[in-house]
Parts: structure tokens; sequence; C-alpha cells
């Protein structure tokens, strides 16, 4: 960013900007975005198209794509050019059931001679992002190319209360709300999966007929999220009372037993596969 911004501060002692960089994480923690917000912090032009449009049934259409994109990128330099899902074109040449070049192939070989065309003096910068680094053709990994490679990872507690107040911006949420606690009940979510969650919630009390967003609801939309949706069984007070034994066993395992995660909730209503949960 600070590169596109002043690039004469890194050029003066000869150096030169990497030309490509490699976004890799799993789905949904927000790779796109950060592309995105790198382009408007730099306050330069963003070319972003997904790797999966350059691939047509008439062959040299993809390359024809590629060529475009980084012309018009030229011409607007600086600028950063956007890749998504490289890994649909991007995957290692020569594994290919079908014998000579494919439409595939060929659109890879572009990139790369693209890449290989532009001086990273000229202020074009290739992000590309991916959730399958090693799947990925090892001549768009070699230096000059996507040789610098930034891992986005899930977010952690802090990050998870931070998403949450951009995605609560527009709800009405109740005075007991607590998105820090919130946060700390949803390890593992991505950003994507807590945007799910505030509209899940938010749903959830609108049907309820409320005018605002309690806890419970959060609580509630996490419930469903996790766990899948209740439903609804026709069982015996034999059957009900059996099943509370069972989660009650987990749920004094989970207080008594050292380092075990903290019992959140403890239910006997049917969830998805599970007759009762404890969560």
């Amino acid at each position: 960013m600070d590169f596109l911004r002043q690039p004469e501060r890194y050029t003066r002692l000869g150096g030169t900007a990497p030309k490509g960089l490699l976004l890799i994480g799993a789905p949904g923690t927000g790779k796109t975005l950060l592309a995105r917000a790198v382009a408007g912090e730099a306050g330069v032009p963003f070319f972003s198209m997904s790797a999966s449009e350059f691939v047509e049934m008439i062959v040299g259409v993809g390359a024809s794509r590629v060529r475009d994109l980084f012309r018009q990128a030229r011409e607007a330099a600086p600028a950063i050019i956007f890749i998504d899902e490289l890994d649909s074109i991007g995957r290692a040449r020569g594994r290919s059931a079908v014998g000579g070049s494919t439409e595939q192939e060929q659109t890879l070989n572009q990139i790369l001679t693209e890449m290989d065309g532009f001086s990273s003096r000229e202020g074009v910068i290739v992000l590309a992002a991916t959730n399958q680094p090693d799947l990925l053709d090892p001549a768009l990994l070699r230096p000059g190319r996507f040789d610098r490679r930034v891992v986005v990872p899930p977010p952690d507690k802090r990050g998870r209360e931070e998403i949450l107040k951009v995605h609560t911006r527009s709800v009405p949420l109740a005075d007991d709300v607590d998105l820090a606690q919130i946060a700390a009940i949803t390890p593992g979510l991505v950003g994507a999966d807590l945007r799910n969650l505030v509209n899940e919630a938010a749903l959830l009390a609108a049907r309820r007929g409320q005018d605002d967003v309690h806890q419970k609801d959060f609580l509630d939309a996490l419930e469903k999220i996790v766990l899948g949706p209740e439903r609804s069984l026709v069982m015996s007070e034999e059957d009900r009372e059996r099943i509370a034994y069972h989660e009650g066993g987990h749920a004094i395992l989970g207080l008594l037993v050292p380092g075990a995660d903290p019992v959140n909730r403890v239910t006997i209503i049917p969830r998805d596969q599970a007759l009762g949960v404890t969560y």
C-alpha cells in the first residue's frame, strides 16, 4: 500500500516492489475484502476478476481476457489487479487427462507471460486469492511472480468482536447484547459466518415480534447455525428422560475434566441428527 502511494521512497535505493502477492486462507476469511481495502487505502484503481471467468469453451478467449485486463491496469497505473480463486486456472500443468494445450493452460501461460512482461516500476501489483495453494503451478510461485504469500487466518476473539460491530451497525440492539461474549463463544467462525449469525439473529427477533435484537436471539441463532435447526419429534417421556441423563453426563464431564471447553448450553431439543446436545 505504501509502495503504491510513494514508490520513489523504495526505488531510490534500487529496490523494486513485489509484482505478485498471494492471499491464502479458508473461504470467508476476507481475502477479497482485504484486497479491496488495500486498493482503497492506497487510492488506486482496482481491477477485479474471478479466475473462472477467464476460462471458456472457445480456446484463446481466456488468454485474450488476461491481456485486456493487464492492458487496462497499465493504462491506469498505479493500480491493483485482483484475481480471485486462482486455483481454478493456476493448477499445476501436466496433470490433465486431455492431451495438448488446454484452454486452462493457455490462460495460465498468458498470466505468466504478462507478469514477466511488465516492470515493477510501472506501479501495477497483482493480488490473487486461493484456499488451495498446494495445487498451484510452481511457475506461479517463483520469484518475480507470486513470490510473496500472506496467510489470512480466521479472526481471533478481538477480531470477531470488531467484525460483529461492523455487521450490527444497522441492527437495533437491545441493552443486554454483549458482543464481546458472543465473540468469545464463536471460535473458528470467519467473517462470512459472523455476518450470517447477525442476519439469523435479526430474522429470529423479527419472527418473535420484537423491536430490537436481544442476546438470546444471538444465542439461539448460533445454536441453529452450529447445531442445525430444531426438529419436532414425537417422543415418550421415557425417551426424553434417557436423553436428559445422556446429556447430563456430557455436561458433568465438561465441568469436571481439566482443560475441557466450558459448558455453554445443554438441550434435549432434537437438532439436525442429534436428539440432544451439550454445547
